[in-house]
């Protein structure tokens, strides 16, 4: 049976689809890149926005580690977002690394992918966290005191806190990624992102893109408050956090996933029999 009419892929065949679909970087052009990387940067902030918004007061009345299970259930819904809908997400991206060892791509085509498809998840994330605070929507409720105490917590991470933080959530979102390709259907594929991202979310881990949404939007409402967070500033954001989680999530999904999943499963078959 094809792997078109099978309702999951194994892993070794998830694991091949994953090297394969590497090729893109190769023949898409940098503009599609570009409006690509906007989308997964709105979409993950989607998610970072609909978690801060629901969870301002849920502690008080479910407690704190079901507060977080249920931020961690709602934000799972950018992921699911970018891989039905289509967008190029850098933390997702890691698993291309894979394509690399398989010689499927080179890594210098790689790492431009990874710059490009960074920078433009941040400008997407950045877009949508000014647009949202222009909605003011953040001053009903404890929107806004949610929004800060989130943005505060990671400015204020130890580097190799921050470093080890992103390590464990990029395991189990490039997990989510590798779990989703090889779902077949759509029901599938959001039980593949809502699982890991809930467990990312939930245990604390520190995603990139997501910290482009939570820390500036902590930053545009302390600092339209009277008492703004000395803790909330753009080298914190930065340097502090963006830096050494950026650098884990990497690790993560490049050596915990993609390489490890190229160890184990090597060289692609070219015969579809074998797939």
């Amino acid at each position: 049976m094809s792997s078109d009419h099978k309702m999951f892929l194994t892993p070794r065949e998830a694991a091949h689809a994953i090297a394969k679909n590497g090729r893109r970087v190769l023949d898409q052009n940098i503009g599609r890149t570009i409006v690509l990387s906007l989308l997964a940067g709105f979409y993950i902030a989607f998610g970072a926005q609909l978690a801060t918004v629901v969870t301002q007061d849920a502690a008080r009345f479910v407690g704190l580690g079901l507060a977080r299970f249920l931020g961690g259930s709602l934000f799972s819904i950018g992921l699911m977002l970018v891989v039905v809908c289509g967008a190029e997400l850098f933390t997702g991206n890691s698993l291309l690394a894979g394509a690399a060892l398989h010689g499927e791509i080179s890594w210098r085509s790689l790492a431009k992918n990874w710059v490009v498809v960074l920078i433009g998840n941040f400008v997407g994330a950045l877009f949508l966290a000014w647009l949202l605070f222009e909605t003011h929507l953040w001053e009903q409720g404890d929107v806004a005191g949610n929004a800060i105490r989130i943005a505060s917590a990671k400015c204020k991470l130890s580097f190799s806190a921050a470093f080890v933080r992103g390590i464990l959530c990029n395991w189990l979102v490039c997990l989510a990624v590798f779990m989703a390709t090889a779902a077949r259907d759509i029901p599938g594929k959001l039980l593949a992102c809502y699982v890991p991202i809930m467990t990312f979310v939930s245990s604390g881990f520190e995603h990139s893109i997501a910290n482009m949404y939570y820390i500036p939007t902590g930053l545009f409402i302390s600092s339209a408050t009277s008492s703004p967070d000395p803790a909330l500033n753009w080298y914190n954001f930065f340097v502090t956090n963006l830096l050494p989680v950026t650098l884990g999530n990497i690790v993560g999904g490049v050596i915990f996933v993609a390489g490890a999943y190229w160890y184990a499963y090597g060289k692609i078959e070219t015969s579809p029999q074998q797939l």
